[in-house]
């Protein structure tokens, strides 16, 4: 991973692995204008009515990230980089047989490449123009652990897992083998008791987040999360019952394999006008790159 400087690498990490770095900026360029009030209890005292003029976008800076991906995205092309044609913030770069990926997020890098003297030469590429330095193997995202195997990758969320069942109280409970009834399906409910709306929604949202590495549970929460309106009792019961899915299944990750083919394989279902209410459709579907699953969606 790549960070500003003075920032230390964890400790027991091999970083003789495949790397999968992370880059952030100090300072970038506008090109723009802009102005700011003097800071509170830094006014000039010769000058109290006047204003600073802005000539390098710091952190924290509204037009900062835009500014920073126009600077970085000129460098990286500049230097034999080519943009991706769906996802503007992927950069590929190609070199006889190998391929260096460069995903850019804000003001964090993460790369990656099938040789390593491509990925220690990006780092010297970056270095030359950017104050940056090294954080070694990517290990966790924005909540998402990564861990770096020689036969693959491994993709998790187990921490995320524990600390919403402690949140909402689901570390004693009964456990249960699927996340939702297979012979009882969701409905509007108009007549149920009412329930907090407010922790109703907020139990969705944990479970939306843990959705991005656990596609089991992909149909049942996007099932609740339609009735987030006006929740009820027995739609509760359907979003406990995916907590205590998770109590009993909480380690469960994408097992990306190192050896595996590049078919592209995609899978689609579809319930054709099965809603009971409106008679619209749910469908469902997932991609592999080989045996290892890219993405996944479930819709009504």
């Amino acid at each position: 991973m790549i960070a500003p400087r003075g920032y230390t690498q964890e400790e027991g990490i091999d970083y003789d692995e495949v790397f999968a770095p992370v880059a952030r900026i100090e300072v970038k360029k506008i090109e723009e204008e802009v102005y700011v009030c003097q800071p509170p209890r830094f006014e000039d005292p010769d000058f109290p009515d006047r204003v600073y003029k802005v000539k390098k976008a710091m952190h924290g800076l509204h037009k900062a990230p835009r500014a920073w991906y126009e600077t970085l995205s000129t460098y990286l092309l500049e230097n034999e980089f080519q943009r991706g044609k769906i996802d503007k913030t992927l950069f590929i770069k190609r070199h006889k047989g190998d391929i260096l990926l460069v995903q850019v997020y804000v003001d964090d890098i993460i790369f990656g490449s099938t040789k390593k003297e491509l990925c220690i030469a990006f780092e010297k590429l970056m270095d030359e123009k950017f104050q940056m330095s090294s954080m070694g193997e990517l290990t966790l995202f924005f909540g998402l652990q990564v861990q770096q195997k020689k036969d693959g990758i491994f993709i998790s969320q187990d921490k995320y897992v524990d600390e919403i069942l402690k949140k909402f109280r689901f570390t004693d409970v009964k456990t249960t083998s699927t996340p939702m009834e297979t012979q009882k399906p969701l409905l509007k409910d108009e007549d149920g008791e009412e329930v907090d709306v407010h922790m109703y929604r907020s139990m969705i949202g944990s479970l939306m987040y843990l959705t991005s590495s656990r596609p089991d549970i992909m149909f049942a929460v996007c099932a609740c999360a339609r009735y987030q309106v006006n929740p009820k009792v027995s739609h509760l019961h359907a979003v406990k019952r995916i907590f205590r899915y998770l109590k009993g299944q909480p380690k469960l990750s994408l097992c990306y394999s190192k050896d595996s083919s590049f078919d592209l394989v995609a899978y689609n279902v579809s319930d054709y006008v099965g809603a009971s209410l409106d008679r619209k459709s749910t469908i469902g579907g997932c991609q592999f790159l080989g045996s290892r699953l890219i993405s996944w969606q479930c819709k009504k």
